[in-house]
């Protein structure tokens, strides 16, 4: 299995966290990528047409897009629990995960406006709007920390690594001081192997 690579990518992170917690990423090739929202990369367009990592490919070469199907299809392969397969659960644990993803999503809009996006047309309203939408997941969950408490599946995998990206990305935030329920439970859970876990590229 194949995956097109970026170190601070979040989504490749994430999947990279899955299989770490399902014991597949001795399997998983590192491939070296150069995704760019305005220069995009050409050999990721070849198999991805979005362009965008994760691209994944599996032993079969049939490529998968985006993180939520690659870390399905990695617990599938590996008859993990980390997606509950039916009920209330799965629908809960899909909710979590797509509010991790959410906050990712905002985050790297945010970190677009401020890398991207020449400094003379920023709009640091829009930027401060997006990181608004990680404010507003975070205040959701320290309301009810008993969402996090307890369980290790895609849904609290995807919000931790949510919060290593907010830490990379803007530290400024501080966030640990206004949701401090979430702050400790990150704590906990961050010490995971998978999480402390980092990659890079074989050496040439």
């Amino acid at each position: 299995m194949k995956i097109f690579f970026s170190p601070f990518s979040p989504y490749v992170r994430k999947c990279l966290v899955v299989g770490h917690e399902l014991g597949l990423n001795d399997r998983i090739q590192l491939l070296p990528s150069n995704a760019h929202p305005v220069n995009r990369d050409k050999e990721i367009i070849a198999q991805n047409p979005l362009g965008k990592v994760p691209t994944f490919f599996t032993d079969e070469g049939t490529a998968l897009y985006d993180s939520r199907v690659i870390c399905e299809y990695l617990d599938t392969l590996a008859n993990g629990k980390l997606f509950p397969r039916e009920g209330a659960a799965r629908w809960s644990t899909l909710t979590l995960q797509s509010l991790g993803d959410g906050i990712l999503d905002a985050a790297l809009l945010a970190r677009y406006e401020d890398v991207a996006r020449p400094e003379a047309i920023r709009w640091p309203e829009w930027r401060a709007a997006q990181l608004d939408k990680a404010e507003t997941s975070l205040a959701h969950l320290e309301a009810a920390p008993s969402q996090l408490a307890n369980r290790v599946d895609i849904g609290t995998l995807a919000v931790g690594c949510a919060l290593w990206y907010l830490d990379l990305r803007f530290p400024d935030l501080n966030w640990r001081t206004r949701y401090p329920q979430v702050a400790a439970w990150y704590e906990a859970f961050n010490q995971r192997p998978s999480m402390q876990a980092s990659w890079a590229l074989p050496a040439a």
